[in-house]
């Protein structure tokens, strides 16, 4: 299984006086756009999805709905987990997914620093090898899935994906 792992974009934040409750938090003007390259950068990578996973948390269903623009899967087939929410044991993600053998390349959209624990998960390490950006994307290659046995193949950060959908 080839897994795509995709951090929500560029948030309003925290401290922001219009800042609602944490799951609704959203993507700004900035975080959209800059979203938007990202996407276009991994379309131009020629890189498609059978099945795309996102937290419930609204940032990461607005990115989620970007990439699904960019790489031309329906919006409305976008399933949203809680096994994607922060803090989420990722050994409970990787059993999931063992169950979507008609999905060959999965997205998964969520947040840090549990994407990096489900990186470091896939890799059979117990401590973080990557961090990633808002809108950064790790391709994970999955040997087994549970207990996951991957190979990470490239780590690319918002910038480098930028340029490359320009």
């Amino acid at each position: 299984m080839q897994l795509y792992i995709v951090r929500h974009g560029i948030a309003i934040d925290r401290e922001d006086p219009k800042c609602p409750p944490d799951p609704e938090r959203y993507l700004t003007e900035e975080g959209i756009e800059k979203t938007k390259q990202v996407a276009r950068g991994v379309a131009a990578l020629g890189v498609t999805g059978d099945l795309f996973l996102t937290s419930p948390y609204v940032r990461a269903a607005q990115t989620a709905e970007i990439f699904a623009s960019s790489l031309e899967y329906a919006k409305q087939k976008i399933r949203r987990t809680d096994l994607l929410l922060p803090g989420s044991e990722p050994s409970y993600l990787f059993r999931e997914l063992a169950k979507q053998k008609q999905a060959p390349t999965v997205f998964l959209f969520g947040h840090a620093p549990q994407l990096d624990d489900l990186i470091a998960t896939a890799l059979g390490s117990k401590k973080h090898l990557t961090s990633l950006k808002k809108a950064g994307v790790a391709f994970v290659e999955l040997k087994r899935l549970s207990p996951p046995i991957g190979e990470l193949v490239w780590l690319a950060t918002p910038k480098l994906l930028r340029r490359a959908g320009k």
